[in-house]
């Protein structure tokens, strides 16, 4: 495996993680800033909740939640069949029972979204409506206090939340942005 993405910390910390072909990975530094970013955020209190990784592609999101024991349950999502096979591959030796599904994430969002307490979405950068699409349904769906980390490019544009979120965290790490929003 030539990949340098690991898991940052947590029991799995160092952890080598599998990238499907086509993946788009967020570095480890920027992947280091946003946990930093949702110790502060989530705090003890919405620890050991459900998690969906919307756009899963490696799973290293979810695996990260799983790792930190941040998580009861997890939930990872993508249409790309070589990404769930490569998150069922980074998860051997996970000792939970996470579910795995090769669907849309605007498709599963009436089932995983009114469910997850912690939510993030990284549709490919060249598709930002995948997150903009998203963001709409959840503002419908996700339950109040629902917690929606949104990767997206790097850009000067502003993204369109809807008011039942409120911005926690807007911050840029290189490529990535992370929008940190907060369903009221």
């Amino acid at each position: 495996m030539n990949s340098k993405l690991q898991i940052i910390s947590g029991k799995y910390g160092g952890r080598k993680l599998a990238l499907p072909v086509a993946a788009r990975p967020t570095q480890n530094k920027a992947r280091i800033a946003l946990f930093n970013m949702l110790d502060e955020v989530l705090g003890a209190n919405m620890r050991s909740q459900t998690v969906w990784d919307a756009f899963a592609g490696s799973g290293e999101f979810g695996i990260e939640f799983l790792s930190r024991d941040w998580a009861n349950d997890v939930i990872f999502t993508d249409i790309d069949s070589d990404a769930i096979k490569t998150i069922n591959k980074n998860l051997v030796g996970i000792a939970r029972n996470p579910i795995i599904r090769q669907i849309d994430a605007t498709v599963a969002a009436d089932k995983f979204g009114a469910a997850a307490d912690v939510i993030f979405i990284d549709p490919p950068y060249n598709k930002p409506e995948l997150g903009e699409q998203l963001i709409l349904k959840l503002s419908q769906i996700a339950k109040p206090g629902a917690i929606i980390i949104w990767e997206m490019e790097n850009s000067d544009s502003k993204p369109e939340i809807q008011d039942s979120f409120i911005i926690l965290k807007d911050k840029t790490y290189g490529r990535a942005r992370f929008l940190i929003i907060k369903k009221v």
